[in-house]
């Protein structure tokens, strides 16, 4: 079993619609960022990475490259989790924490859950996602933006 740990935070930006897990949420503002800005599947993207020891987020995705701009976090999540498979190693489970003052996720964690499971090819139940708040403290606490902790488990094939 190897075991990694992934971590993102973004600010919010007018303009941007808001995506996290793979789902757009309704929301007045979006994450600022050169992909799509879905702190929750990068979070977890650098968790598989970490646990296969393949980098990080930045090394497969640099944001000095255009290829990136605007990209779809899923996809990069696919390419990400087939560097890890590469590597000879399958996803086992994932455990994210997303910390956010509002909009309130409990309604959408279910359907991000699906959505990264569905881009590893695993069963919606190997993940599991909460929502927490920042108690008014800090940038997540006035609402500036949203900080995402992960840690995922992955097995040899």
């Amino acid at each position: 079993m190897r075991v990694g740990i992934g971590y993102d935070s973004h600010k919010f930006v007018p303009g941007r619609p808001l995506i996290l897990g793979g789902q757009t949420i309704p929301f007045d503002k979006g994450l600022a960022g050169h992909s799509d800005a879905d702190a929750v599947a990068h979070a977890l993207i650098d968790a598989i990475l970490g646990a296969a020891a393949a980098g990080n987020i930045g090394s497969l995705f640099p944001d000095s490259d255009p290829r990136w701009q605007g990209a779809d976090s899923l996809a990069l999540l696919r390419a990400a989790y087939q560097e890890v498979r590469d590597r000879g190693l399958v996803f086992h489970q994932a455990d994210i924490t997303v910390i956010i003052e509002r909009p309130q996720l409990g309604p959408h964690t279910a359907a991000m859950a699906q959505a990264l499971a569905g881009a590893l090819g695993a069963e919606a139940g190997t993940i599991s996602i909460k929502a927490k708040t920042n108690e008014g403290m800090g940038f997540i606490g006035r609402g500036e933006g949203v900080a995402v902790m992960a840690v995922a488990t992955l097995e040899l094939s």
